[in-house]
């Protein structure tokens, strides 16, 4: 039988926003949510503004590599004050998952949910980022099984090792957007050039 990590190691680059993928997501509604909409002469995919958490998972994530895999692309703020972007992934397997945040807590908190039970807002992958509406931020999230990383743009943001730590969503609203999901919260956001690479089991850096 082949193993799921076998299995990764056959996949190639998937783009996950396009007009052949963009129905394998599915919003979801969770009561205040905002719509989501697709630009098929873009291929850009907004998340509207809602009361709360607002988005869409990708429902084909059991395909995807759970670990050895880089995740690239491109997000910006239309509008509001707080995160335009969550990033929802698995980290080795479906059940346990993280969020990368971009423009939390007020618009500028930029690192992980949740580390050893601490948000982004708490833990050492936290970091303040200014960010303009309108602007595309290029964003890359490496996952191995020892170690997390981000960059925006050509700068790393964070580089958190995870071997005998607690890797875990925020609770209050993030489950139900798990294992691979794009959201934002109370804001308008957009995302384009989506793409899951899997990695060798060693990569340089």
């Amino acid at each position: 039988m082949m193993t799921a990590a076998c299995a990764a190691a056959e996949l190639k680059p998937v783009a996950l926003l396009t007009e052949e993928t963009i129905d394998d997501w599915e919003a979801v509604d969770a009561g205040g949510s905002g719509e989501t909409e697709w630009l098929p002469d873009s291929n850009v995919f907004v998340i509207h503004m809602g009361e709360m958490l607002s988005g869409a998972v990708y429902q084909k994530a059991a395909d995807l590599p759970l670990t050895h895999y880089e995740v690239t692309l491109e997000a910006k703020r239309m509008r509001g004050v707080d995160f335009f972007c969550g990033l929802t992934f698995p980290v080795g397997n479906l059940e346990t998952c993280a969020t990368l945040v971009l423009g939390g807590w007020g618009g500028s908190v930029t690192g992980l949910s949740c580390i050893d039970g601490l948000d982004a807002a708490n833990n050492a992958t936290g970091t303040f980022q200014r960010y303009e509406d309108d602007v595309w931020y290029a964003v890359k999230l490496r996952v191995t099984p020892e170690n997390i990383s981000m960059w925006l743009g050509e700068k790393k943001l964070i580089d958190q090792d995870i071997a005998g730590r607690k890797v875990g969503i925020r609770e209050g609203g993030m489950e139900s957007y798990v294992p691979f999901s794009l959201t934002t919260y109370n804001t308008t956001g957009a995302f384009r050039n989506l793409v899951v690479t899997p990695l060798p089991e060693k990569k340089a850096e």
